[in-house]
Protein backbone atom coordinates (compact mmCIF):
# COMPACT_ATOMS: atom_id res chain seq x y z
CA UNK A 1 0.00 0.00 0.00
CA UNK A 2 1.41 3.25 -1.26
CA UNK A 3 1.24 6.58 1.47
CA UNK A 4 -1.17 7.93 -0.44
CA UNK A 5 -3.31 5.26 0.41
CA UNK A 6 -2.72 5.17 3.74
CA UNK A 7 -3.10 8.92 4.00
CA UNK A 8 -6.75 8.44 2.63
CA UNK A 9 -7.66 5.49 4.20
CA UNK A 10 -5.98 6.01 7.25
CA UNK A 11 -8.84 5.90 10.47
CA UNK A 12 -6.59 7.24 12.95
CA UNK A 13 -3.49 9.84 12.70
CA UNK A 14 -1.64 11.10 14.63
CA UNK A 15 0.37 14.95 15.15
CA UNK A 16 3.03 14.26 18.16
CA UNK A 17 6.09 16.16 19.29
CA UNK A 18 6.67 18.74 22.12
CA UNK A 19 5.27 21.29 23.90
CA UNK A 20 5.72 24.52 21.21
CA UNK A 21 6.25 22.50 17.92
CA UNK A 22 2.58 23.27 16.53
CA UNK A 23 1.20 20.07 16.99
CA UNK A 24 -2.40 21.10 17.53
CA UNK A 25 -1.88 23.44 14.82
CA UNK A 26 -0.92 20.60 12.03
CA UNK A 27 -3.86 18.88 13.21
CA UNK A 28 -6.50 21.21 12.71
CA UNK A 29 -5.21 21.70 9.21
CA UNK A 30 -5.16 18.57 8.23
CA UNK A 31 -8.32 17.83 9.61
CA UNK A 32 -9.71 20.44 7.66
CA UNK A 33 -7.95 19.00 4.37
CA UNK A 34 -8.79 15.40 4.85
CA UNK A 35 -12.64 16.55 5.92
CA UNK A 36 -11.76 14.23 9.22
CA UNK A 37 -12.63 14.30 12.53
CA UNK A 38 -10.49 16.18 15.54
CA UNK A 39 -10.10 14.46 18.84
CA UNK A 40 -7.35 16.97 20.89
CA UNK A 41 -5.72 17.23 24.05
CA UNK A 42 -7.59 18.63 26.76
CA UNK A 43 -5.00 20.52 29.17
CA UNK A 44 -7.73 22.69 30.51
CA UNK A 45 -9.68 19.67 32.40
CA UNK A 46 -6.71 18.58 33.92
CA UNK A 47 -7.07 20.27 37.65
CA UNK A 48 -3.21 19.27 38.20
CA UNK A 49 -1.75 20.47 35.42
CA UNK A 50 -0.91 24.10 36.71
CA UNK A 51 -0.20 23.21 39.84
CA UNK A 52 2.02 21.21 38.24
CA UNK A 53 4.01 23.62 36.56
CA UNK A 54 4.50 25.72 40.02
CA UNK A 55 5.43 22.58 41.88
CA UNK A 56 6.41 19.66 39.79
CA UNK A 57 7.87 16.98 42.56
CA UNK A 58 4.78 17.43 43.97
CA UNK A 59 1.73 17.01 41.73
CA UNK A 60 3.55 14.89 38.93
CA UNK A 61 2.14 11.75 39.84
CA UNK A 62 -1.61 13.18 39.96
CA UNK A 63 -1.32 15.28 36.60
CA UNK A 64 0.28 11.89 35.19
CA UNK A 65 -2.65 9.84 36.81
CA UNK A 66 -5.61 12.75 35.27
CA UNK A 67 -4.32 12.41 31.64
CA UNK A 68 -3.85 8.95 31.68
CA UNK A 69 -7.23 8.29 32.28
CA UNK A 70 -8.69 11.52 30.22
CA UNK A 71 -6.71 9.29 27.33
CA UNK A 72 -8.69 6.18 27.83
CA UNK A 73 -11.62 7.54 27.79
CA UNK A 74 -11.14 9.32 24.37
CA UNK A 75 -9.72 5.87 22.92
CA UNK A 76 -12.67 3.62 23.87
CA UNK A 77 -14.79 6.42 22.45
CA UNK A 78 -11.88 6.00 19.22
CA UNK A 79 -12.88 2.06 19.18
CA UNK A 80 -16.83 2.85 18.81
CA UNK A 81 -17.04 3.27 14.81
CA UNK A 82 -20.54 4.97 15.48
CA UNK A 83 -19.16 7.80 17.61
CA UNK A 84 -16.20 8.29 14.67
CA UNK A 85 -17.42 7.10 11.64
CA UNK A 86 -14.64 9.06 9.37
CA UNK A 87 -11.18 9.60 9.92
CA UNK A 88 -9.54 11.03 13.05
CA UNK A 89 -7.05 13.38 13.37
CA UNK A 90 -5.42 13.37 17.12
CA UNK A 91 -2.57 15.54 18.47
CA UNK A 92 -1.28 13.45 20.56
CA UNK A 93 0.01 9.43 20.60
CA UNK A 94 -1.08 6.91 23.70
CA UNK A 95 2.04 5.86 24.46
CA UNK A 96 3.70 8.89 24.81
CA UNK A 97 2.08 8.85 28.68
CA UNK A 98 5.22 6.63 29.32
CA UNK A 99 7.56 9.73 28.14
CA UNK A 100 5.99 12.45 30.67
CA UNK A 101 6.22 9.51 33.31
CA UNK A 102 9.51 8.72 32.77
CA UNK A 103 10.66 12.29 32.95
CA UNK A 104 8.12 13.75 35.57
CA UNK A 105 8.04 10.77 38.26
CA UNK A 106 10.23 9.39 41.04
CA UNK A 107 11.38 5.71 40.84
CA UNK A 108 9.10 4.88 42.82
CA UNK A 109 5.82 6.84 41.27
CA UNK A 110 6.82 5.82 38.26
CA UNK A 111 7.24 1.78 38.55
CA UNK A 112 3.52 2.68 40.64
CA UNK A 113 2.75 4.25 37.50
CA UNK A 114 3.70 1.87 34.93
CA UNK A 115 1.91 -0.85 36.63
CA UNK A 116 -1.35 1.29 36.08
CA UNK A 117 -0.35 2.30 32.58
CA UNK A 118 0.39 -1.47 31.76
CA UNK A 119 -2.99 -2.56 33.51
CA UNK A 120 -4.98 -0.45 31.82
CA UNK A 121 -4.01 0.56 28.11
CA UNK A 122 -4.13 -2.73 26.43
CA UNK A 123 -7.20 -1.61 24.74
CA UNK A 124 -5.63 1.07 23.09
CA UNK A 125 -4.91 0.15 19.10
CA UNK A 126 -1.96 2.00 17.51
CA UNK A 127 -2.87 4.46 14.52
CA UNK A 128 -2.17 3.97 11.64
CA UNK A 129 0.07 7.08 10.60
CA UNK A 130 2.24 9.03 13.30
CA UNK A 131 3.40 12.68 12.03
CA UNK A 132 6.49 13.69 14.33
CA UNK A 133 7.16 17.44 14.40
CA UNK A 134 10.57 18.38 15.92
CA UNK A 135 12.30 21.71 16.39
CA UNK A 136 15.62 23.30 18.10
CA UNK A 137 15.17 23.36 22.06
CA UNK A 138 15.63 27.14 21.96
CA UNK A 139 12.68 27.32 19.03
CA UNK A 140 10.71 25.61 21.18
CA UNK A 141 11.42 27.76 24.30
CA UNK A 142 10.38 31.28 22.45
CA UNK A 143 7.45 29.69 20.92
CA UNK A 144 6.39 28.63 24.32
CA UNK A 145 7.11 32.15 25.70
CA UNK A 146 5.53 33.87 22.98
CA UNK A 147 2.07 32.57 22.53
CA UNK A 148 2.21 33.71 26.19
CA UNK A 149 -0.44 30.82 27.98
CA UNK A 150 -0.43 31.01 31.48
CA UNK A 151 -0.25 27.69 33.12
CA UNK A 152 2.42 27.70 30.81
CA UNK A 153 4.72 30.47 32.10
CA UNK A 154 5.99 28.50 35.00
CA UNK A 155 7.59 26.12 32.59
CA UNK A 156 11.24 25.99 32.86
CA UNK A 157 13.32 26.03 30.24
CA UNK A 158 15.43 23.47 31.39
CA UNK A 159 11.89 21.18 31.21
CA UNK A 160 11.27 21.92 27.89
CA UNK A 161 14.73 21.14 26.79
CA UNK A 162 14.36 17.57 28.42
CA UNK A 163 11.50 17.53 27.14
CA UNK A 164 12.40 17.27 23.48
CA UNK A 165 15.55 15.40 24.35
CA UNK A 166 13.26 12.40 25.43
CA UNK A 167 10.70 12.57 22.13
CA UNK A 168 13.77 12.26 20.01
CA UNK A 169 14.81 9.22 22.33
CA UNK A 170 11.50 7.96 22.04
CA UNK A 171 10.76 8.04 18.35
CA UNK A 172 13.94 6.86 17.94
CA UNK A 173 12.73 3.23 19.17
CA UNK A 174 9.04 4.11 18.08
CA UNK A 175 7.63 1.40 15.49
CA UNK A 176 4.42 0.76 16.38
CA UNK A 177 3.26 2.67 12.94
CA UNK A 178 4.47 4.26 10.26
CA UNK A 179 6.25 7.43 10.82
CA UNK A 180 6.68 11.27 9.14
CA UNK A 181 9.59 13.00 10.85
CA UNK A 182 9.30 16.47 9.97
CA UNK A 183 11.41 19.17 11.13
CA UNK A 184 8.98 22.12 11.64
CA UNK A 185 11.71 24.71 12.23
CA UNK A 186 11.14 26.54 8.24
CA UNK A 187 7.61 25.53 7.99
CA UNK A 188 4.72 27.41 8.63
CA UNK A 189 1.51 24.94 8.50
CA UNK A 190 -1.38 27.24 9.33
CA UNK A 191 0.11 30.66 7.40
CA UNK A 192 1.61 29.09 4.41
CA UNK A 193 -0.90 26.99 1.95
CA UNK A 194 2.65 25.91 0.18
CA UNK A 195 3.95 24.88 3.27
CA UNK A 196 1.25 22.70 3.77
CA UNK A 197 0.51 21.35 0.63
CA UNK A 198 4.33 20.38 0.33
CA UNK A 199 4.13 18.28 3.64
CA UNK A 200 1.11 16.77 2.88
CA UNK A 201 2.77 15.55 -1.16
CA UNK A 202 6.03 14.07 1.18
CA UNK A 203 3.48 12.22 3.19
CA UNK A 204 1.53 11.16 0.35
CA UNK A 205 4.98 9.94 -1.00
CA UNK A 206 6.11 8.39 1.32
CA UNK A 207 7.22 4.56 0.97
CA UNK A 208 8.73 3.16 4.07
CA UNK A 209 7.98 2.43 7.38
CA UNK A 210 10.07 5.93 8.54
CA UNK A 211 11.06 8.66 6.54
CA UNK A 212 12.49 12.36 6.97
CA UNK A 213 11.39 16.25 6.08
CA UNK A 214 13.58 18.58 6.37
CA UNK A 215 13.02 21.73 4.54
CA UNK A 216 16.39 24.27 4.42
CA UNK A 217 16.49 28.66 5.06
Amino acid sequence: MTQRNLLSSARHIVIEGPIGVGKTSLARRLAEHLEADLLLEQPEANPFLARFYQNQQRYALQTQLCFLFQRLDQMRDLAQPDLFPRTVISDYLMEKELLFARLTLNDDEYQLYRQIYDRVSREAAAPDLVIYLQARPDTLISRVRKRGVEMERKISDDYLIGLGESYTRFFHDYAAAPVMIVNSEHLNFVESPDDFLLLVQRIEAMRGHREYFNRGN
